[in-house]
């Protein structure tokens, strides 16, 4: 058996379709929704994921602002600036681009944004509701992926869904939102005892551990279905090592190659033994990583529609 292949890039259009013609409804209603990008430092890769937010932003007819902070900023500058975009009645969703540097505290700034601006469903306010099953901002990863599972008709009521990963921006909120799907969910972790016998026993896995193709066939039923959230960029001296333990990583290498590029990018599961048994499975790229940013663009025409209804 092979797997079928999920394409997250379609999935994310159809997503960010629907979102331009609720924007365009917005618009004709007079309001435009708006989304604040605050970027503090030189993070080469938090400057590509900002910039491919903003451009998401146009090509929907968000109006956008994107706030670049310098690398020495303090806790309190940043908060200034957060205060500030709390109270801007054009911004109704408001993005700070993790990681921050070291010298910020990061939990104060994610209490001081505005819950209801908060469209990466951070706060511990809009947290709290998603433990309950209350009406919020949920995350952009985590939703995603429970509408990547939706629109692929993959039953999520009475299945059992492993979630291999517990951080705050996707395991613990995933498993919120598969539970509020019905389905039983376990999660792991690194402490986990006899993992991939755990893992083996589910009907949805989910690998979110950032650990490049740790999760291997053993970790995997016959016809499960595996969402890989992981991205990895592996590069140097590491790359002979992860070709020959995941083949299906040289296309895409030798893709890159001829583009001067000497990286692949590797999820966190082993795709090339694990599409075997696999009934579905999500690729790295093009897998979940499109729907974040759609669900971004979704949940800030949410807050607005709700700032302003």
């Amino acid at each position: 058996m092979k797997a079928r292949i999920i394409d997250g890039v379609k999935i994310g259009h159809q997503i960010r379709e629907e979102v331009r013609i609720e924007v365009e409804a917005l618009r004709q209603s007079g309001f435009v929704p708006g989304l604040a990008a605050v970027l503090v430092g030189n993070n080469p890769a938090s400057h590509i994921y900002v910039k491919s937010k903003i451009k998401a932003c146009e090509n929907l007819g968000i109006y956008s602002e994107y706030i670049p902070l310098g690398q020495e900023t303090t806790t309190a500058e940043l908060l200034q600036n957060i205060n500030a975009l709390n109270q801007k009645d054009e911004i109704d969703g408001i993005l700070v681009q993790l990681p921050l540097p070291q010298q910020i505290d990061e939990q104060t700034i994610l209490l001081a944004l505005d819950p209801a601006k908060d469209v990466d469903g951070l706060h511990p306010m809009n947290v709290g509701n998603l433990a309950l099953g209350r009406h919020s901002l949920k995350p952009c990863t985590p939703s995603g992926v429970v509408e990547m599972l939706r629109r692929e008709n993959i039953p999520m009521k009475g299945s059992h869904a492993v979630v291999i990963g517990r951080s705050n921006l996707v395991g613990k909120p995933l498993a919120f939102l598969l539970l509020q799907e019905h389905a039983t969910v376990t999660i792991c972790h690194s402490r986990t005892q006899n993992l991939p016998r755990v893992a083996a026993q589910a009907d949805i896995l989910v690998a979110a551990i950032g650990k490049p193709a740790m999760v291997t066939a053993e970790f995997v039923k016959p016809g499960a279905v595996v969402i890989d959230v992981g991205i990895n960029k592996i590069e140097g001296d590491l790359l002979p090592e992860f070709l020959e333990r995941d083949p299906s990583l040289r296309s895409q290498y030798e893709k890159n190659r001829a583009e001067n590029k000497n990286h692949v990018l590797c999820g966190d599961v082993n795709f090339a033994s694990v599409s075997e048994l696999a009934s579905a499975i999500t690729p790295v790229p093009r897998g979940v990583g499109p729907l974040t940013i759609a669900m971004l663009m979704k949940n800030t025409v949410q807050a607005a529609r709700v700032r302003r209804a």
